[in-house]
């Protein structure tokens, strides 16, 4: 529990307010819980409903149901359904407008008879706009007017006064995130739909960045043809600083890869860099990585094989540009 303290008004915290904590999640856990036991065929009717649905998916509710609701739209819309957000008090003052007989509706009130919400319901209704309600009241007027009822009831608030919209919140909000993955299921949508709805979130950076993204180009591939003083090759690597220099033959295949720890290697072993070629030293048949490739595998390539770069190569084996660990970084592909 809390207790006022004996200095001022700041108020001391007590061990019981963990004992408090702990009821307030065991509740939740235990509303939403239950919510699985009692999904059936409406469920799959609204499930079903959504994904005929020629239109958008509209969202609306009230209060703390109305802040629900406006996540419920926003995990709909990235994860391949169409849908958006509209409050009841805006819908009847215009905002109506914004509903059409093609699209489904889901209205959210635990207790189902909210007046701003009554009050727009039998006007969607003569749109022609199929109605899935939310409530924990079966015999509301929400649920009357419904096409499809889904039952959000839950024994009790974690609030110890049973007052604060919280267990019936959190079942809502629950019973939402369970309408927008079984849709996303049936609808076949993956990873590479889901980078395409969140293009800046590091997935969509992993899943839509392709190595001819962010891959060195032109004069900035470290680069030295084959026969080369080994000389000329440490001096590339140094001008280009990618820790790494490309070896070519006449048709500009690669043929090797000569980095800085075969560069230390070489100088341990006693090579004298101005005697020798860099052919007598660079790593032959290098692993390479294709432009149309995806970043992310560029990274699981680089991890395979214990380097920070690679070179780029085209599909007939020509050098076309290179990729060092750094610019995966800068990409935020990493």
């Amino acid at each position: 529990m809390i207790t006022t303290g004996s200095t001022g008004d700041q108020p001391t915290v007590s061990d019981g307010a963990l004992v408090l904590a702990r009821e307030v999640l065991e509740i939740e856990a235990a509303a939403v819980a239950a919510l699985a036991s009692r999904l059936d065929e409406r469920f799959l009717a609204a499930v079903r409903m959504i994904l005929s649905c020629r239109g958008r998916v509209v969202v609306t509710g009230v209060g703390k149901s109305g802040q629900v609701g406006r996540k419920i739209a926003s995990t709909m819309a990235s994860t391949g359904t169409p849908s958006f957000f509209v409050h009841p008090s805006e819908a009847s003052h215009g905002d109506l407008g914004m509903i059409a007989h093609d699209d489904v509706v889901i209205a959210i009130s635990y207790s189902g008879e909210s007046d701003e919400l009554t009050t727009i319901l039998p006007v969607v209704k003569r749109l022609g706009a199929r109605l899935i309600a939310l409530t924990g009241n079966p015999q509301s007027t929400l649920a009357s007017l419904a096409d499809v009822v889904l039952d959000a009831r839950v024994e009790k608030e974690a609030c110890p006064l049973n007052l604060a919209p919280t267990a019936s919140t959190t079942a809502a909000l629950a019973l939402g995130d369970a309408l927008a993955v079984a849709t996303l299921d049936a609808r076949g949508f993956g990873h590479e739909d889901f980078a395409r709805s969140h293009p800046a979130g590091t997935l969509g950076r992993r899943l839509l960045t392709h190595v001819r993204d962010v891959m060195r180009t032109g004069d900035d591939i470290p680069v030295v043809a084959a026969g080369a003083a080994l000389a000329d090759a440490v001096l590339e690597i140094s001008r280009k600083r990618m820790g790494m220099v490309a070896v070519v033959d006449a048709d500009a295949r690669i043929v090797g890869i000569f980095t800085d720890g075969d560069l230390r290697r070489s100088l341990e072993r006693g090579a004298d860099v101005h005697a020798i070629s860099v052919d007598a030293v660079m790593t032959r048949n290098p692993h390479t990585v294709r432009p149309e490739a995806l970043a992310a595998e560029a990274v699981e390539l680089m991890e395979k094989y214990k380097t920070t770069q690679l070179p780029v190569a085209g599909a007939d084996g020509r050098l076309v540009g290179a990729l060092n660990i750094h610019d995966l970084f800068r990409a935020k592909v990493l």
